[in-house]
């Protein structure tokens, strides 16, 4: 009888624990408005970590406005307008950098080339928010 009682807990055990393991497997994470909310919830628990008050209250407030007015769907949009626009900086970035090499201007071509990188990572920051 003990044996059959220490079998069953180890089942019940396993079942409870089950939906908690599986809810931190890195399929089921956290999208949109509540993963912006829980990274700002964690940097503001690293900003009392920190004991800065100044950072406190900007994430606080940032915290309180975003749990009040995000939005799945507005966020997408908000994410998808940041890559259009991204986008297109990076064909004006483009642009310069061919008129540069048509002139024949060292320093114009490693000046634009050095804005058209940045522009590109800016650009993948931003289709990589698109997941989130």
């Amino acid at each position: 009888m003990k044996t059959l009682s220490l079998l069953t807990v180890l089942a019940l055990c396993g079942a409870v624990s089950a939906p908690v393991l599986a809810a931190n497997e890195p399929g089921d994470e956290v999208k949109g408005c509540a993963a912006k909310q829980q990274a700002i919830s964690k940097e503001l628990e690293q900003a009392k970590a920190q004991g800065n008050t100044d950072q406190q209250s900007g994430l606080a407030t940032a915290l309180k406005e975003s749990k009040a007015n995000c939005t799945d769907s507005g966020l997408q949009k908000e994410r998808e307008n940041k890559v259009l626009s991204a986008r297109h900086d990076v064909a004006k970035r483009q642009a310069d950098l061919d008129k540069a090499v048509k002139k024949g201007d060292a320093d114009k071509i490693n000046t634009r080339k050095d804005k058209l990188a940045e522009s590109r990572k800016e650009l993948q920051q931003a289709i990589d928010q698109l997941d989130k």
